[in-house]
């Protein structure tokens, strides 16, 4: 192991001294052709014509003809990528070649808040879809905002996962979640984390969570804000929440089983045409939000999957997901598990459904919130990692060494 602290210009870009690998600083810039020929596109992209389902502005058919109509204009005309990029690379990117376990390299992309604390708590934060890495970017902008470098207490991790943004996956063989857990998990390692790290994650990002705490000694603790999809044992005082998840999976989840059963097809009728692509992915952001996102973070997250051709490579964990841990009761695991259920998400969480969880040592239910919450509730979501932390080492449950010296 080497005993020098990696450092890079910028601040919060020390890694740990016991860093196995120096990564390389990455800077997002997509080149000007590219930019201009997405402009083109949008001129020349054609809306369908007007149905009266389309004309419908309470989106319970999906995307308006107006809001499509009035985002195309804005997006070709006013949008500025360049402004997204600057925001990204105010913090320290880096990507890193990373083994997934099959002796395939993935390059791995993630942004970090390195901290110089000796004792500092290290975190990986997982995004799911429609996300990206720029989802966390809130959280991390409170905490620069909050800490320095020789003060903040966590070293915090936001990788693209796998597939996504600039992490890649392979081409020519199947790649599944297990397969990006795999690497995250091999990414914290080569960090400097191998005594122990935490996981956090919604939406697939809590599966990941999910997967890395059961399987891989190092991750000491998973907190997560998933939705589930299961009603067992639901109380009466749940009835809303039940009516909200029938509603869903009778009128919310065919984006799911086209994802799950035909990612090929639905892969190439969505990397054709960016205003196909915007009409998929943002319909999410606005049904599944419960404030109404700025269009320029929905636009934001939409190019850099269209730049990226995130979309094709990141319906993998769909096919390949493990249907029991999406589950409120996933398999038993001794590790200490949060939770954190947000009242407007797709299927909010009680407390009353995660009774038998022997290892449930946090939970805490929001008012508000949605899907979303790193976009949504930042302050909410951060307080809600750090008191789940602040959690286990009062009850002195096995975390990373650093976390028990505190």
């Amino acid at each position: 192991m080497s005993s020098v602290h990696y450092k890079t210009t910028k601040p919060y870009g020390t890694l740990p001294p016991n860093a196995q690998v120096q990564p390389e600083p990455f800077t997002l810039r997509i080149p000007d052709y590219e930019i201009e020929e997405l402009r083109r596109l949008l001129e020349l992209a054609k809306i369908g014509p007007k149905t009266w389902e389309n004309q419908q502005n309470d989106g319970r058919f999906g995307v308006s003809y107006n809001w499509l109509a009035n985002a195309r204009d804005y997006w070709r005309s006013k949008f500025n990528w360049r402004l997204i990029e600057q925001h990204v690379n105010s913090f320290p990117n880096y990507t890193i070649s990373i083994k997934d376990g099959h002796d395939r390299d993935i390059m791995m992309h993630f942004t970090a808040l390195f901290s110089e604390q000796p004792d500092a708590a290290p975190i990986v934060l997982m995004h799911g879809w429609p996300g990206s890495f720029m989802d966390y970017l809130p959280i991390l902008s409170r905490l620069a905002n909050k800490y320095l470098p020789a003060d903040l207490p966590y070293h915090i991790i936001v990788p693209s996962i796998p597939g996504y943004a600039m992490s890649t996956i392979p081409e020519d063989s199947e790649f599944t979640i297990d397969d990006a857990a795999r690497v995250i998990h091999n990414l914290m390692v080569t960090l400097g984390f191998g005594s122990g790290y935490i996981a956090q994650g919604g939406d697939i990002g809590s599966v990941l969570a999910l997967i890395l705490a059961m399987q891989y000694p190092e991750c000491k603790a998973a907190h997560r804000n998933p939705p589930a999809d299961d009603t067992e044992g639901i109380s009466e005082d749940s009835r809303e929440r039940l009516n909200r998840i029938k509603l869903f999976l009778q009128t919310g989840y065919a984006y799911s089983a086209e994802h799950i059963t035909r990612p090929s097809t639905i892969g190439f009728v969505l990397s054709s045409n960016p205003l196909s692509l915007l009409a998929w992915i943002a319909e999410k952001f606005l049904e599944w939000s419960d404030v109404s996102l700025p269009l320029d973070t929905i636009l934001g997250s939409v190019t850099l999957y269209w730049f990226t051709s995130t979309f094709p490579r990141g319906l993998y964990p769909y096919r390949t997901i493990d249907p029991t841990l999406i589950r409120h009761h996933p398999p038993p695991f001794q590790k200490p598990l949060g939770f954190s259920s947000f009242l407007m998400d797709l299927i909010p969480t009680p407390k009353s459904w995660l009774d038998g969880l022997s290892n449930l040592v946090w939970f805490r239910q929001r008012n508000k919130g949605a899907h979303f919450p790193a976009l949504e509730q930042p302050d909410e979501l951060l307080q809600d990692i750090e008191d789940f932390i602040g959690e286990c080492i009062t009850r002195n449950f096995t975390v990373p060494e650093s976390l028990a010296t505190e």
